[in-house]
């Protein structure tokens, strides 16, 4: 990992200069500045994570808010983010709201009663940072979304392309001779930057590219992101339409319960219909057969989310937007028809 010598060495200006552009400082001429940002961009430069060496300009943990308390795919990246904290020195304090509630609105009020050096987003409706977010002074970062659209200065964002991730899933089933198509999960409200929304259209982009007719009424069920409501969304579906042969869930939770599902009603997979999930969390591996999933990389979102919000904790550095690329993981649970 380049340090702060690296970059001087290689931009040809001072370590006192370069320190000045990390902290936008006024006193460093705009050709220096320009270079010297370029190479911190292309060496992916990053402060050092020792506690120690970072300006302490608050004196409350970083707070993390998680939406949503039965949400395993974000107690994951949160056993990630906490052990990087540790790891960096740092305190932190979680706070859990319901699925319900308005994490924006509740970050504002945090800020006034804790004055937390920074915040990690953990899941969120974006709508809701656009109405609420107001008056947030402190470095936050948006984690498995991206808040590239939000303008808000001091927010991040680390996320997984939704929808590309469900065009890779629907790609699969398609290649592997699937016309009848089931996609469950998430409640589509229209909003496009919603994460069931957009792994939903990523999928739809491509039965329409192969002149494949998907009818959401039929085709789309709306449900939790739980084993519980997988099962039940799976079962009432497959009980109105049997030749279906294969399900697009939109979380891996949903898949397993989907499956259980489909076990019960005597259909065998992959056999006689397949499942793909998505998130890639640890129970996907233990399903019988492996569930194939869209596997998320779980440590990188945590780890670049952390060392991005403790950065810019102790540098002035403008918010960053990247995209943590995806894989998809497993053949078991998918069968050629």
């Amino acid at each position: 990992m380049a340090t702060i010598k690296d970059i001087a060495k290689l931009s040809g200006y001072s370590i006192g200069t370069v320190s000045r552009v990390l902290n936008d400082r006024p006193d460093v001429s705009e050709a220096a500045r320009q270079k010297i940002r370029e190479i911190i961009e292309r060496e992916n430069f990053q402060p050092n994570m020792n506690a120690k060496h970072l300006k302490q300009v608050h004196s409350s943990p970083v707070t993390v808010l998680v939406k949503g308390t039965n949400n395993h795919f974000l107690t994951l990246i949160l056993e990630k983010i906490q052990w990087y904290l540790n790891h960096a020195g740092e305190d932190s304090s979680v706070v859990f709201l319901e699925e319900s509630a308005d994490e924006a609105q509740a970050a504002v009020q945090l800020c006034k009663e804790r004055n937390p050096k920074g915040l990690l987003f953990l899941g969120g409706d974006l709508q809701n940072f656009r109405n609420e977010y107001t008056d947030v002074e402190v470095p936050s970062v948006l984690v498995s979304a991206s808040a590239k659209d939000l303008g808000i200065p001091g927010m991040s964002s680390f996320s997984t392309d939704d929808y590309e991730g469900g065009r890779a899933a629907m790609k699969l089933l398609v290649e592997n001779g699937h016309r009848r198509v089931l996609v469950v999960g998430g409640f589509n409200s229209g909003e496009e930057e919603q994460v069931s929304v957009k792994r939903l259209n990523g999928a739809v982009s491509v039965l329409k590219e192969h002149g494949i007719p998907f009818d959401k009424k039929d085709q789309y069920v709306e449900c939790m992101f739980s084993m519980e409501d997988g099962y039940r969304a799976v079962r009432g579906a497959l009980a109105r339409h049997p030749d279906i042969t294969a399900v697009f869930a939109l979380s891996d939770l949903i898949a397993i319960g989907g499956m259980r599902a489909a076990y019960e009603m005597g259909k065998r997979v992959p056999e006689d219909i397949s499942f793909i999930g998505f998130d890639g969390i640890e129970y996907a591996d233990f399903t019988v057969p492996r569930l194939v999933t869209i596997r998320q990389d779980i440590d990188s979102l945590a780890r670049h989310s952390v060392e991005d919000l403790l950065y810019r904790i102790s540098y002035n550095r403008a918010a960053v937007h990247r995209r943590i690329p995806f894989t998809v993981s497993g053949t078991d649970s998918v069968a050629r028809i």
